[in-house]
């Protein structure tokens, strides 16, 4: 019998080109052990983390923009397009995390596996681009909060940021659940933050309530269609179907059919609850923006400084405004630790070509860092804005060269076997990637033509 880490060990390879020789993220695969004896809870519990690291993409700085004008300009009727951007993530993710529990593959390595070496090597220069596209969102999220929180210049803020990649070498080391802890620990905190600022604001219940249900307005008014698209481009995440398919494989699960059955079912529960923790936090900034901002006729605030500067007078204390500063820190730091093990995953997937942990972390925070401090030093605070905007639209850009791939190969029944997608969800699937694909290729003629 071959030890683990042996190409034996990754399951069978019907349908792949070439066997396993690595696993993903050795340091901690399958680190976590699952119990075999006692309750569904207590199982659930062992699963449970993966889906809160991805889910914190879906709350990153870099959709904080569009919640804000969304809600600003159109008061609550957009909380539509963030219910309906957050469902086609759950479903999504689900395909991740399967994609990794039953191939023992993350979506890189089976990218490298399937396409010509010229189509992966195309896959994986446009995955590292929204990997640094994001950081940037997140290096420029984490030094606006600094400012407005410490009065610390921006400049010097974006190089602060540097240090987080220290913070995630650390944990890691000490082992995965420190990570996953952390993460939950600092949605909790946005959450709480978020709670305390809609008690504060007194939004309309009755407005949200209608703000849910999908408006015609919302596709025949251009101006709140291009920021509909805007919120979809901002949410669903491209480089977190990459880490889920990795994450879920640090458990320790039986190789077997009902032991990964068992595995989906949990890890579609943990990522399934973990993006209803997102939607409330970027529906709660949608409506914090409607109930203060839209409500007092200010129909133009758009960026995080103005909404940051005006929360105090508007709410009629400065706990608003610091409460909305803890949260964005909290948020740039989460996403931080995800975006750096994305990182990772992508460049040993599709290269099968292994850096230290630490060299890699710190080539992705100098690439999102070097354009940041340029602009910065250049352009002032417009400037990081402007960048935070062109972040969003390279993360639109790269999302249908990583949604098509996974639903290619969750379809598959050669690479999933019995684990396949059956019919219903194969069309649901092909419907949320054309409405994705449609939805950015508009967003993105927009932006540079319209």
């Amino acid at each position: 019998m071959k030890k683990e880490g042996t190409a034996m060990a990754f399951g069978a390879d019907d349908g792949w080109r070439n066997k396993r020789t690595q696993p993903t993220l050795p340091e901690v695969y399958r680190s976590l052990q699952i119990p075999k004896k006692g309750s569904w809870f207590k199982k659930f519990l062992a699963f449970a983390g993966p889906g809160y690291m991805v889910a914190v993409g879906y709350m990153d700085p870099g959709n904080w923009a569009t919640d804000i004008a969304g809600g600003s300009m159109f008061g609550y009727t957009l909380l539509s397009v963030i219910l309906l951007s957050n469902l086609m993530a759950i479903l999504l993710q689900a395909l991740a995390g399967k994609l990794g529990i039953v191939t023992g593959r993350d979506l890189a390595q089976a990218c490298r596996d399937h396409y010509s070496k010229p189509v992966a090597m195309g896959l994986w220069v446009l995955c590292e681009l929204a990997i640094a596209a994001c950081d940037l969102a997140e290096v420029i999220g984490s030094a606006i909060a600094l400012q407005l929180l410490f009065g610390i210049p921006l400049i010097y803020g974006v190089i602060i940021t540097a240090l987080d990649v220290l913070i995630v070498l650390l944990l890691q080391n000490k082992g995965f659940r420190y990570i996953e802890t952390l993460v939950i620990i600092l949605i909790v905190t946005i959450g709480g933050c978020f709670a305390t600022e809609i008690f504060l604001s007194k939004p309309d219940v009755g407005g949200i309530l209608k703000g849910f249900v999908p408006s015609k307005e919302i596709v025949i008014n251009p101006t709140m269609l291009y920021i509909a698209i805007g919120i979809l481009g901002a949410t669903v995440m491209p480089h977190n179907l990459y880490l889920h398919s990795s994450v879920v494989q640090t458990r320790q699960i039986e190789q077997t059919s009902s032991g990964k059955r068992q595995a989906i079912k949990y890890a579609t529960w943990d990522s399934t609850i973990a993006l209803f923790f997102a939607l409330f936090i970027n529906a709660a900034i949608l409506i914090i923006s409607a109930a203060t901002f839209h409500k007092a006729g200010m129909t133009q605030v758009a960026e995080i400084g103005e909404a940051y500067d005006l929360l105090t007078p508007l709410l009629g204390t400065t706990i608003g405004s610091i409460l909305f500063g803890v949260a964005l820190l909290a948020s740039g730091q989460n996403s931080t630790l995800t975006g750096t093990l994305a990182g990772q995953i992508v460049m040993e997937g599709f290269l099968n070509f292994r850096l230290a942990p630490w060299l890699r972390r710190l080539i992705t925070r100098m690439i999102a860092i070097i354009p940041a401090v340029i602009v910065t030093a250049i352009s002032g605070e417009s400037g990081t804005t402007q960048l935070l905007i062109l972040s969003q639209v390279i993360l639109s850009l790269q999302l249908s060269f990583a949604v098509i791939p996974l639903i290619q190969f969750t379809n598959d029944k050669r690479k999933m076997g019995e684990f396949a997608n059956p019919l219903w969800l194969k069309v649901l699937a092909w419907i949320v990637a054309t409405v994705i694909v449609g939805l950015n290729a508009y967003l993105l003629f927009q932006t540079f033509f319209g």
